[in-house]
């Protein structure tokens, strides 16, 4: 084996939301269930299409990989609702599952903690933002026995505070877009420190609240994803026009090679193998030789957590606004841009105050029901359907959604909304509400 100059970093993200089912304004009132049951099938169709056409192979590849290859790592960061799933579907729910446990139990496989709902609560509520981080930790060590040691967020979103928060609750790094914006001159291809921000006191208060291990660790990193290599593979495997088709595992090699730096950070969306890239496009057999010809190379794989150890900080970076890995913008813009989504977002996470007000007035079992309702309903995916965007970041946005439109992406969560306000008061005279 070649002597190793740097190393690859692969993180993917595995996340299936609760897609609401139909409902009408003559439902309000009356609708039976939101998510699955007799009125909706369509996430258990969705989760075993992408579990045959993605997980389940993909997972073998991988299992395979790393017993080929001691030298190679992967991480995989799963939203709550994503296991919640493999739970509650049966067979191939389990056989997905089990396939992951196989993986992390190599060894050479780490996984990152999240918010359990994939939402966007940080925006709303640091609080809920705690909670869920604190609910997925528990999830995580329940199925795998594993605490995760670096976070990242839903669909990426980062800046200063965000760093501060997560770093007060003693996590180890973060991982967010090298996004040309802000890195300037500097290279994505190294680590780096946040810059140091002063939280709110309120908020540090509830990072120390919520906090994963006793003691701070010494230092926290900043890891950053390689957009243009991770959508090389992500979003440009098996575009015939680019100039660059066809893509081999060596061609991919190569380029890494000579990228200047220390860890190349590739980051993206674990359906990218399968559902987003069919398996007739070749994207399983380039993986299947990506870790021989990386290390040909003298490209070596870390995990997160190793890729901090093994490096040191070049410099602090500076993100005082919200970014995120989506769209061109690489903003907020995919999930609350218009006014569609800012109804949306404004009016379920309003419910937060008074439906904590209120629900000791329920059992346990109600109290658990309402708000687990509740926070499916924060899922980014439901507004991110709404986004009325045109041209490329448009067609990416109709391909994830299962409405016709955004305005029926609009009315149906709206009227589910309703219906569930309804309940609150009707239901569970939460009256307050």
């Amino acid at each position: 084996m070649n002597k190793i100059n740097k190393t690859i970093c692969f993180y993917f993200q595995v996340h299936q939301p609760y897609r609401l089912s139909k409902c009408n304004v003559f439902e309000i009132g009356s609708k039976e269930n939101y998510f699955i049951g007799p009125q909706n099938y369509e996430n258990q169709e969705v989760f075993e299409k992408v579990a045959n056409k993605c997980y389940i192979p993909a997972n073998k590849v991988i299992l395979d990989l790393l017993k080929k290859h001691p030298e190679f790592k992967v991480s995989y960061s799963f939203s709550g609702v994503f296991l919640d799933q493999c739970l509650l579907f049966g067979d191939i729910g389990k056989e997905v599952l089990d396939s992951f446990k196989a993986i992390i139990d190599t060894g050479q496989a780490e996984i990152l903690s999240e918010t359990y709902y994939h939402s966007l609560a940080w925006i709303y509520s640091k609080d809920e933002f705690a909670k869920q981080i604190e609910w997925h930790k528990k999830l995580i060590y329940k199925i795998f026995h594993k605490k995760p040691q670096v976070f990242r967020n839903t669909e990426l979103i980062y800046n200063n505070e965000i760093a501060e928060f997560i770093r007060e609750m003693g996590f180890k790094g973060i991982v967010a877009e090298g996004w040309d914006y802000y890195l300037q001159w500097r290279n994505q291809n190294f680590l780096y420190k946040p810059k140091k921000v002063e939280l709110h006191p309120e908020d540090r208060k509830i990072a120390k609240n919520y906090r994963v291990r006793k003691t701070l660790p010494k230092d926290f990193s900043l890891l950053l994803k390689n957009y243009k290599l991770s959508d090389d593979i992500a979003f440009r495997f098996s575009n015939k026009s680019w100039t660059e088709w066809p893509m081999g595992a060596d061609k991919f090699a190569s380029w890494a090679n000579n990228a200047e730096g220390e860890t190349i950070n590739l980051f993206m969306d674990y359906e990218t193998f399968g559902e987003h890239q069919w398996a007739d496009t070749g994207i399983f057999e380039f993986l299947k030789h990506l870790p021989e010809e990386c290390l040909k190379n003298g490209i070596g794989f870390k995990t997160p957590s190793e890729t901090i150890k093994a490096y040191k900080t070049v410099g602090e970076l500076d993100v005082p606004h919200l970014m995120s890995w989506a769209d061109m913008e690489r903003d907020l813009s995919a999930w609350c841009s218009n006014d569609l989504q800012k109804n949306a977002l404004e009016r379920i996470f309003s419910l937060e105050n008074k439906l904590k007000s209120t629900l000791n007035k329920l059992n346990k079992e109600d109290r658990d029901v309402v708000m687990d309702i509740w926070r499916k309903l924060q899922t980014s995916d439901h507004f991110y359907y709404m986004c009325t965007k045109y041209w490329n970041d448009g067609d990416v946005h109709a391909y994830f959604s299962p409405y016709e439109s955004p305005y029926d992406a609009f009315i149906t969560y709206m009227n589910t909304l309703s219906d569930f306000e309804h309940k609150l008061e009707n239901k569970y005279q939460l009256t307050s509400v």
